[in-house]
């Protein structure tokens, strides 16, 4: 039995919720602890089994955690999607209220499950590496402008903030490596993924945090999941070039760097790369090959772990 969906439209400062059954019960709540009580209140004389959030950059954490630690099943499901599901629906107006309408229906369409969150661990990890990409992006950025800086007194400008940002990756870094550490799971995934040369720290905290159900997947969905798996786009007579698309950048922006690296001492991978590359194969295309190459490797290996620990 379909449980009832109440779908919710987040705001940086407001919550609007609507029930996707009977005629539609709707409410608007603030996006706060007292805002949220208010929409369990709702989720409960409405007798919701569900209530699905888009992601929206971050505001929708609050009440995600909170429904859940108020025992109601809740989801976050992709922004764009229900945009899509919308304009396929022909629902060309929109509205707060609507949009709470439409996510509910996309998700009774699409039969949405509940997606429990992350534990706090994890919710760390993924904070601390997400800070690390911010930090790296920086200190590229400003070294970048030092090189090209030709007054003296503004290119010792730069030097502070330089020593800052490399002193602050240094404890993050060391942190990243003692939540590894300390957990059981990570610490065996880790060792596992080190065995490939060229896998190195930051590329581990980058999987355990930002692909987590690495070594779940099978090796195909691995792919897909970071975007590495050409995707079909024929018709009738007509078979078209496939080409990536979508999946977690993040992920796959750092296997592009580590496959290159990988393959400077792998055998396989180097033999992979000259095939393709003596086959006439374009370079962005040697490039998504070695990296889905390397995706489905440490898939294997998470897999194998994942198992002797079962």
């Amino acid at each position: 039995m379909t449980p009832v969906l109440c779908g919710v439209d987040v705001s940086s400062t407001s919550l609007d919720a609507a029930v996707r059954h009977g005629e539609a019960p709707a409410a608007r709540f603030a996006n706060s602890v007292e805002g949220v009580a208010g929409l369990v209140a709702f989720c409960r004389e409405h007798k919701v089994g569900l209530v699905v959030m888009e992601a929206t950059g971050g505001c929708e954490r609050l009440p995600f955690s909170l429904l859940w630690a108020a025992d109601i099943p809740a989801a976050i499901v992709n922004a764009r999607s229900v945009r899509q599901f919308a304009g396929a629906m022909g629902l060309l107006e929109k509205t707060d209220r609507l949009d709470a309408g439409v996510i509910a229906w996309y998700a009774e369409t699409k039969r949405i499950g509940p997606r429990p969150p992350a534990s706090a661990t994890q919710q760390r990890l993924a904070a601390l590496v997400q800070r690390m990409r911010q930090l790296t992006a920086l200190r590229t950025d400003q070294t970048n402008q030092h090189r090209a800086a030709t007054d003296a007194d503004v290119k010792a400008s730069f030097l502070p903030l330089l020593a800052l940002v490399k002193a602050q990756l240094r404890d993050l870094e060391a942190e990243v490596a003692r939540l590894i550490a300390a957990d059981p799971l990570w610490a065996r995934l880790d060792a596992a993924f080190r065995t490939v040369k060229g896998v190195a720290n930051r590329t581990v905290a980058r999987l355990m945090a930002d692909l987590p159900e690495i070594g779940t997947l099978s090796n195909k969905a691995a792919a897909k999941l970071t975007g590495l798996a050409p995707i079909a786009n024929d018709s009738g007579t007509s078979s078209k070039r496939r080409h990536i698309r979508g999946g977690r950048a993040s992920v796959r922006s750092i296997l592009f760097l580590v496959a290159e690296v990988v393959r400077r001492h792998d055998p396989d991978f180097a033999a992979h790369h000259a095939k393709l590359t003596a086959a006439g194969k374009p370079k962005m295309v040697v490039r998504c090959a070695l990296a889905r190459k390397l995706i489905v490797r440490l898939n294997a290996k998470a897999r194998d772990t994942r198992n002797a620990l079962a």
